[in-house]
């Protein structure tokens, strides 16, 4: 154990394991023998300090919520002191080689140059643009108190790339700012995609199918913030319901997020709380059973300055769970979903409840965009590859030596860790079967598949 590289990772903005990426990357670096620790935040009922599957994970009392900029000063701070102190826990039960902070926000750089001193290597995991958030909520900055925030933005994530030894971006567009912005050199930013794990994300017989609230169940998974777009889809239940006189349509909105409060006091408004079902924080088993039994899926995230350059993590889900899905027309949407998406113009309401007619009115549809999306994750946007560059990043920086491993192959578990039956992806008629209706599992059970 006293040979056996250590990294630590800091994430703000989202509990571990809620965090999907920060898991998997955890899960990722394990299997390659690295010790993982992880400092994060307290989610509800989660204690100070846990082990899940090898990863020792440290939490902290998360601060209230914030409001306005000196909130906000307030939150970074109390954070950053918390994840110090922590740090320095983690580092007494055992050295760490790597630490990696992933952003919002970008403070960590000045932790991660206390720590050069004793050695340690810092990778920069680039999960958003704070320039870019800053502008999407507020616009171009016209006051000074404004253009000293967007400044300060700017200054913290050049620090932060200027910090890093390595830099890890989620697409294409963000290792562009990398490059351009970060003055970063292109052989030192690795893209790696929050790709989902196909081999455990696919859709399961559930008996949610049983108590399925209509006919059809539009879905969305994520946080709940300004950024976000959700009330959108309130919106687009409103003119499916309300306006087209549609009664065989509901909505399951899973998460949370600083918007969620507000969110349910606009659905009371519009008068659509027996249509509108908010879930509140989603586990893995949650997400799995309305996902696989749910009939589309929403990304009503709206065309901003971040948004467009960001890759949404539900449409992925969605296209895993075989779920057809319609989104706002964004640059990375389109790069994620390609032909396998129905698109709406940004901020068309109408447009977008066109678009999820099309849909629900149509089985032949349905299937054939559920069947494309599964497989273009599949095919295309698995983790495992993904895993392998991330891996490469710790190995380079620690001198770790590796031989090329072969991907993963051979058979897939028939159940989830649940003991619940996952649908047979090999079964051509089964699999459009199911697609279509999203039910539960038929009379004769279905055996078990090697499919991807």
């Amino acid at each position: 154990m006293v040979d056996q590289r250590h990294v630590l990772i800091i994430v703000q903005n989202l509990p571990v394991p809620l965090d999907r990426r920060v898991w998997l990357e955890c899960q990722a670096l394990r299997e390659r023998g690295y010790e993982v620790s992880v400092i994060c935040p307290q989610g509800p009922g989660d204690p100070a300090y846990e082990v899940i599957d090898g990863v020792h994970i440290y939490k902290y009392r998360p601060a209230p919520q914030a409001e306005g900029l000196p909130g906000y000063a307030v939150e970074f701070g109390y954070s950053w002191l918390q994840t110090a102190r922590l740090s320095v826990k983690v580092w007494r039960r055992q050295p760490f080689q790597v630490m990696q902070a992933c952003n919002p926000p970008d403070t960590y750089w000045a932790l991660a140059r206390l720590w050069r001193s004793r050695g340690v290597r810092f990778v920069f995991d680039h999960h958003d643009l704070n320039p870019e958030l800053f502008l999407s909520r507020f616009g171009q900055p016209k006051t000074r108190a404004q253009r000293l925030q967007y400044r300060g933005l700017l200054w913290l994530e050049r620090m932060t790339f200027r910090t890093a030894d390595r830099v890890t971006s989620t697409n294409e567009s963000y290792k562009s700012v990398a490059v351009r912005r970060g003055d970063r050199r292109p052989e030192d930013v690795t893209v790696v995609r929050s790709c989902p794990d196909t081999r455990v994300m696919r859709p399961v017989y559930s008996e949610l199918a049983s108590r399925k609230p209509a006919r059809f169940v539009l879905a969305y998974l994520g946080i709940m913030g300004p950024q976000d777009g959700v009330e959108t889809v309130l919106d687009v239940m409103d003119e499916l319901v309300h306006k087209r006189g549609r009664e065989d349509v509901h909505a399951w909105l899973l998460g949370f997020g600083d918007c969620y409060d507000d969110l349910r006091r606009r659905c009371t408004e519009l008068d659509l709380d027996k249509v509108v079902t908010f879930t509140g924080r989603a586990d893995k088993g949650m997400i799995a059973d309305h996902l696989s039994v749910a009939d589309v899926g929403v990304g009503p995230d709206l065309k901003t300055p971040l948004n467009d350059l960001s890759t949404m993590n539900k449409t992925m889900e969605y296209m895993a769970y075989c779920l057809p899905c319609v989104s706002f027309d964004l640059v990375e949407t389109r790069v994620t979903g390609g032909d396998a998406v129905l698109y709406a113009e940004s901020g068309d309401v109408s447009g977008f409840a066109d678009q999820v007619e099309r849909l629900l009115d149509d089985d032949g549809l349905r299937l054939r965009l559920g069947l494309a999306g599964r497989r273009r994750v599949a095919d295309d946007l698995d983790w495992s590859a993904q895993a392998r560059g991330y891996v490469s990043v710790f190995d380079e920086l620690t001198g770790t030596e590796r031989t090329p491993e072969p991907p993963s192959e051979g058979a897939l578990e028939e159940l989830d860790p649940r003991g619940k039956r996952y649908v047979d992806l090999s079964d051509e008629a089964e699999l459009g079967r199911f697609i279509v209706e999203r039910s539960a599992l038929p009379a004769t059970p279905v055996a078990g598949s090697s499919a991807s």
